[in-house]
């Protein structure tokens, strides 16, 4: 898949979706392959910023104690994967319109929290406000990722007030999974 498809993705039911459920990549490939990885670079960045940038980035920043944290904010991460992956099949099979498999659920697992993951390289840069900025935009997409994953790898009716319906259910429980990672970042 080229990348000009995979930013794509967020933005489009149509690029890229089917040849992504068409690979079939196996729930440990999308862990060990996509999750894993992405998945350490906001605690390495986190670390970085708490380490070297200490309380020039926020006030009381840093007497934390990063090792800790960023540990337990990886293994949270890697936990949430599976969590999500459950939920998202879950959720949609609920309904009566759509209808996802456990393979595609953890596809979109894996895949929506890339532009979140990938945010946390703004944390180079000691600027709160850009980092809350980033963090924002990251979330929006992430939202567009999920809508238009399950847009495109759902079996379904035309009934795109479902699929929103869907969306904001799983969105609000990865939003509220993601702060309580910041509050274990916040309390330690």
């Amino acid at each position: 898949m080229n990348p000009i498809t995979v930013i794509r993705l967020p933005f489009t039911r149509l690029a890229g979706w089917k040849e992504l459920q068409k690979r079939k990549p196996s729930i440990a490939t999308l862990a060990w392959g996509v999750v894993l990885p992405m998945s350490l670079l906001p605690p390495l960045l986190l670390y970085y910023a708490g380490t070297h940038y200490g309380d020039a980035f926020v006030a009381g920043f840093a007497e934390r104690q990063w090792r800790f944290i960023t540990t337990i904010l990886f293994l949270a991460e890697l936990l949430t994967f599976f969590v999500m992956g459950w939920l998202i099949h879950a959720v949609v099979n609920a309904t009566r319109e759509l209808s996802i498999d456990y393979h595609d659920a953890y596809l979109l697992a894996a895949l929506a929290p890339l532009p979140l993951w990938s945010s946390a390289i703004v944390l180079l840069i000691p600027s709160l406000l850009l980092n809350v900025l980033a963090v924002l935009v990251a979330l929006g997409i992430s939202c567009s990722l999920v809508y238009h994953g399950l847009q495109a790898l759902c079996e379904r009716e035309e009934n795109d007030v479902v699929t929103q319906s869907v969306t904001y259910t799983v969105m609000a429980s990865g939003v509220l999974a993601w702060g309580l990672l910041m509050a274990i970042v916040w309390v330690f």
